[in-house]
């Protein structure tokens, strides 16, 4: 694995674009709370907030004391309209959770995501710099990843799955996840031991200024 693959599969796998290598684990499983990706993925809170707006305004600019019913009439159409629309994006924000897994190993995340054609994006934890949460009061969080600059991902074919307004070096996110804070600890200790990999195999290649044989620490293999 040398970068981040995306694969177009119309198959699904538990998430998993094919079965993990022997000895690989998974650490954790889960996908985005589909009333939290509404909120702050699509942001129906606002809109509803803006119809709202709207609606008013509509009916303190119309009504007229002689066309009362043509007002009244009017509000009630924008409001099904509006209704109607928030409803559409709850659907589609669920069906996006749904067609939607996370999947942390102890050697990489993939993020499978796909309404009408399921993709994976396949990212080895080496090639992640660091990684930040923010936990909301509900515990669902966002948890990005940034990724090693030398890779290139699309916000578009990201997105929902990408930290907002990142565009020029878009960031993998596990957006709304549940447990957020527990996630974040796991995939913390993954990352801390793939870095700890990483330090054994360098110092492995390094070369010897004396002959004989060298004796490495049990504690550095632990």
């Amino acid at each position: 694995m040398s970068g981040p693959i995306i694969r177009r599969r119309g198959d699904r796998l538990g998430g998993l674009p094919s079965r993990l290598p022997p000895g690989e684990r998974i650490l954790w499983q889960g996908r985005p709370d589909w009333r939290v990706l509404a909120r702050r993925a699509l942001h129906v809170r606002g809109l509803a907030f803006y119809l709202g707006l709207m609606l008013c305004w509509f009916a303190v600019a119309d009504f007229r004391p002689s066309n009362a019913g043509r007002t009244l009439a009017g509000v009630l159409c924008l409001a099904v309209m509006g209704v109607a629309a928030l409803g559409l994006l709850g659907v589609f924000a669920w069906l996006l959770a749904r067609s939607t897994v996370y999947t942390l190993t102890d050697q990489r995340i993939v993020l499978r995501f796909g309404i009408a054609l399921s993709m994976s994006v396949n990212l080895p934890l080496r090639l992640i710099d660091s990684a930040s949460v923010r936990v909301w009061p509900d515990g669902t969080g966002d948890i990005p990843l940034a990724v090693n600059g030398r890779q290139k991902l699309g916000y578009a074919v990201l997105w929902p799955h990408a930290r907002p307004w990142r565009l020029g070096q878009p960031e993998p996110m596990l957006r709304a996840v549940p447990d957020a804070a527990e996630v974040a600890r796991k995939l913390s200790d993954a990352l801390a031991g793939t870095a700890s990999l990483a330090a054994v195999g360098t110092a492995a290649r390094a070369p010897v200024a004396a002959p004989g044989p060298v004796r490495v620490p049990e504690q550095v293999l632990a």
